[in-house]
C-alpha cells in the first residue's frame, strides 16, 4: 500500500494535505498508520509483538525470576 493511501485513510487527510505535511509529522503518520494496519489482524499483532521482543535489550529481571526462581544454579561454570 502506498504511504500516502495509508496516511490519508489513517488521518483522514486529503492528498493535498498529506503532501504539505512536515516531513517529520509525515513519517510519524506513516509510522502510526503501519501499526495501526498491523495490529488490526491477529497475523499483525503477533508480528509486532515479535517486532517488540526483538529490540527488547535488557533482560526482565522479575519475569526471569519469577519463571527460574531467584536461587537457580548456573550451569556449566564450575561453581
Amino acid at each position: 500500500m502506498k504511504s500516502e493511501k495509508l496516511v490519508m485513510d489513517f488521518a483522514r487527510l486529503s492528498l493535498w494535505e498529506v503532501q504539505e505535511l512536515d516531513l517529520d509529522v509525515y513519517l510519524y503518520l506513516v509510522r502510526e498508520a503501519y501499526i495501526y494496519d498491523l495490529s488490526q489482524t491477529k497475523q499483525g499483532r503477533e508480528y509486532l509483538e515479535t517486532c517488540k521482543r526483538l529490540t527488547v535489550t535488557k533482560p526482565e529481571r522479575d519475569k526471569l525470576r519469577a519463571r527460574y526462581g531467584k536461587n537457580r544454579k548456573r550451569e556449566g561454570n564450575g561453581s
